[in-house]
């Protein structure tokens, strides 16, 4: 039985590309990471998470920077939290997001090349 690694997992155990080629497997594991921050909307909300103060935002934070609905802010989010990028708590009736900073980090080293 083999263990599927989620795309997080992926990321952080991969070696910087200008250090050697990832596999097909490796980088079939990688993209839904990539494609998640593809989206020009989902990057703007992962960069308004990570450098929200306290390193989290609220739903109701992030509605203003942005012309449209919130349940389409809400499903870009849930996409950045299914990729594995952001955290997410329920407090009340709001959902807060927190940037998963480890991730970003591992995905920053394997494309700038950063030695771990």
């Amino acid at each position: 039985m083999s263990l599927e690694l989620t795309p997080v997992q992926t990321v952080a155990c991969c070696s910087p590309l200008s250090r050697e080629p990832l596999s097909e497997t490796e980088a079939e594991g990688i993209a839904p990471l990539l494609k998640a921050l593809g989206d020009p909307v989902r990057l703007r909300l992962m960069s308004l998470v990570a450098s929200h103060e306290g390193g989290e935002a609220c739903v109701c934070d992030l509605n203003d920077a942005f012309e449209l609905s919130q349940p389409t802010i809400s499903h870009h989010l849930k996409i950045l939290h299914e990729a594995g990028l952001l955290e997410r708590s329920k407090r009340g009736v709001w959902v807060y997001y927190r940037a998963q900073t480890d991730a970003l980090k591992d995905l920053g080293a394997l494309i700038g090349g950063q030695g771990r």
